[in-house]
Parts: C-alpha cells; sequence; structure tokens
C-alpha cells in the first residue's frame, strides 16, 4: 500500500500540486509561487492505527480509503523514525500481556522532533487498576526508546500515568520555541514544513508593526512565533484544551504582550461589531488595540461570510489554508478589497492530494 511512497517519486507529485493550484487559482492575478518542501520520508510526528486481533498474533492495520478493505501495517514509512521503533517495541511488549491486550482496538502515537513520545492505548472495554500496574511497567520498558507517556482510554475514562502531553521545541529563525501538544488535540503534524510556515509569516510580517489579532489560533503556534513583530496580539479559540496549552505556551515562551480568549471567529465578529457583550471580553477593549493584521488559520471549512467581512476591514490579511477550494471561495470576496501580494505552497502532506497554502493580501490604495 505505501509503494508509491518514495524519495523518487517526492518532486514528481510536488509539481504536480504546484500545477493544480496554478490551474485552481488562475482567476486571480497570483504572484510567483514560494514552494516549501517536505522530507520524502519520516515526515509526520502523529499516526493513529487500528489493532487487529488474529490468533495470538496482534498487528496494526489501516483502511483503504477507496476499497474500504483493511490492510497490514507493520512499518509506516511516513511517520518519523521515532513512532516506527514505538510501533514495534510496542506490541512486542503487549501481545503476551493479556491485561494490555485485551479488547485494544486503536493505538496513537504523537512525537516530537525533541525526542518525546506519548502513546494513547483505546480499549472497548473499562480499565481496572490492573490495568494501571501493568501500564506502569510497558512505560519502563519503553523508555530506553524515547521518555514515553502512556495513556490508557475507554469509554468516559481516560487514565493518565504522568502526563497527557509532550512539548515540542521548533526553530524558527535564530528562535528556539516551546509548544505543550496536548493528546487528541489539534497540532500541526509535519513539524518541519510546520517550522518553515512560521518562518513564513514571520517574515511576511516583519515591518509590518501595530496589532495582530489572529483567529482560530489553536495553541499558540503562530502568534507565539510572530509575538515580536507587533505591539500586542490577541488570538481566539474555540476549543478549551488548546486555549490551555495557549496560555502554557505563552508562559514557556515568556511571551508578555499576548492575549488568548476563548471564542469562536463568529462570536469575536459579534464583540467587534458590538452586537454582543461578552463576559470573557472583560479587561479588554478592543477600540484601543490598532489592529492592522489580522491571521486566520480556519478548519476546512475555510471563513463563514461573517468573519469574511470582518477579516476584509484589516489592512493586512495572512490566510493559512487546509483547503484550497474554500481559500479560493473567499478569495473572491477577500479580492475586491485586497491585492493579493504572495502565494505559498507548503506540502505537509507528501504523496496526497491534500494542499497547505498560505496567502499574503493588502488592501487596496
Amino acid at each position: 500500500m505505501f509503494s508509491h511512497i518514495h524519495p523518487d517519486n517526492y518532486q514528481t507529485q510536488l509539481s504536480k500540486k504546484e500545477r493544480d493550484m496554478a490551474e485552481l487559482f488562475s482567476e486571480f492575478k497570483l504572484p510567483a509561487a514560494e514552494i516549501f518542501n517536505s522530507a520524502p520520508l519520516h515526515y509526520r510526528q502523529r499516526a493513529e492505527f487500528r489493532v487487529w486481533h488474529e490468533g495470538d498474533d496482534l498487528y496494526y492495520i489501516m483502511f483503504n480509503s477507496e476499497t474500504k478493505q483493511k490492510f497490514r501495517v507493520d512499518e509506516f514509512p511516513v511517520a518519523c523514525e521515532l513512532i516506527n521503533t514505538a510501533m514495534k517495541a510496542l506490541l512486542v511488549e503487549i501481545k503476551d500481556k493479556p491485561v494490555l491486550r485485551y479488547k485494544l482496538f486503536q493505538v496513537d502515537f504523537l512525537a516530537t522532533l525533541s525526542g518525546e513520545l506519548l502513546i494513547s492505548l483505546l480499549y472497548h472495554k473499562p480499565l481496572e487498576d490492573e490495568w494501571q500496574d501493568y501500564a506502569k511497567k510497558l512505560k519502563q520498558q519503553l523508555t530506553s526508546i524515547a521518555p514515553v507517556d502512556i495513556i490508557g482510554r475507554a469509554k468516559k475514562q481516560k487514565i493518565i500515568l504522568d502526563k497527557d502531553y509532550v512539548t515540542e521545541k521548533l526553530q524558527v529563525g535564530d528562535k528556539t520555541l516551546s509548544y505543550q501538544q496536548v493528546e487528541n488535540s489539534f497540532t500541526q503534524p509535519n513539524a518541519h514544513v510546520n517550522e518553515k510556515m512560521l518562518m513564513w509569516a514571520k517574515e511576511a510580517t516583519q515591518n509590518v508593526g501595530g496589532d495582530l489579532i489572529e483567529l482560530y489560533c489553536g495553541n499558540g503556534n503562530f502568534s507565539i512565533a510572530l509575538a515580536e513583530n507587533f505591539a500586542r496580539v490577541l488570538g481566539t479559540e474555540i476549543s478549551k484544551t488548546s486555549v490551555k496549552s495557549a496560555q502554557v505556551n505563552i508562559k514557556a515562551n515568556n511571551m508578555t504582550n499576548i492575549d488568548i480568549v476563548r471564542m469562536s471567529s463568529e462570536e469575536f465578529s459579534q464583540a467587534m461589531n458590538g452586537e454582543r457583550q461578552f463576559r470573557r471580553l472583560e479587561g479588554f477593549d478592543l477600540s484601543q488595540y490598532n489592529y492592522d493584521t489580522v491571521l486566520v488559520d480556519p478548519p476546512r471549512a475555510g471563513l463563514d461570510p461573517d468573519s469574511v467581512e470582518l477579516v476584509s476591514r484589516f489592512n493586512k490579511i495572512i490566510y493559512i489554508s487546509c483547503n484550497p477550494h474554500t481559500l479560493k471561495d473567499n478569495l473572491r470576496q477577500l479580492t475586491q478589497s485586497h491585492n493579493i501580494e504572495q502565494f505559498a505552497l507548503f506540502d505537509q502532506f507528501p504523496y496526497t492530494d491534500h494542499v497547505e497554502t498560505g496567502v499574503v493580501l493588502t488592501r487596496k490604495n
């Protein structure tokens, strides 16, 4: 199933993405695209597999997206070396331990460039005290590979042995930034390409000044990397887990000019328009902010009409998109008031049709 995933095929698939994007956005006056490649192998810092039980055997499976048929996975060339090593070691350790293997149906791996690993074991059974005892021994066995944390999940149950997060270190220019990444929350899976995205956005806002608003700020991925370019940064995010991580990350990186509020982009739009008052915004006088620049990194659905209207008020827009089709729809509206100054393609997911893009727009004179 992974025969197409090979360094010899990498440039061909990337060139196809370039052509596809040029065609998709041909109605716009695009500058020359900046292309940011990925490592051809072992680029993912996260992976999840179903677990198949066959007699005494136990192995990982995935499903063919077209035929829906399962296939065995003994190694996963797109995942980082640490995950590949842990995949094998984990099965060896749990195969002959009924407490750990019984009703185990999925394993999730989350690794970092800095060498940490979080393994989540998902079960179709309640987890008893005995499971914890065995899981602690399993953790000890796996520490020979890397600093490992283990989580057990079952219906209405989450058992954390020590912690449910890893701490990633990303290099952005001359700065090493620290990010807490919590199990089961969104993080960019291709860490090296994420570093390139952060550097691109940082350079694009180098001499802008003023204040920055970021919608869909997640765990502070962009806010923290871009903070030194602005007087103040206000980020909004709907996920409680991500907001908590963002607060941790702001503190860990000694940032003093970033605030995060938990609200959706729609709610923030209502607050900016004075349509609703939010207790969460107590202490924030939005009229006092010099918001010249906005950064958005929306989900695949793109920006809703109210958010497009809100974003169009800013002089400079940094739009990070994980869905070029919804980006195209949004650009049809945004280019009525703004020019496209920069266009970038980030190959977050090699050998797939998925494309991550970045666009910088500035207000027309």
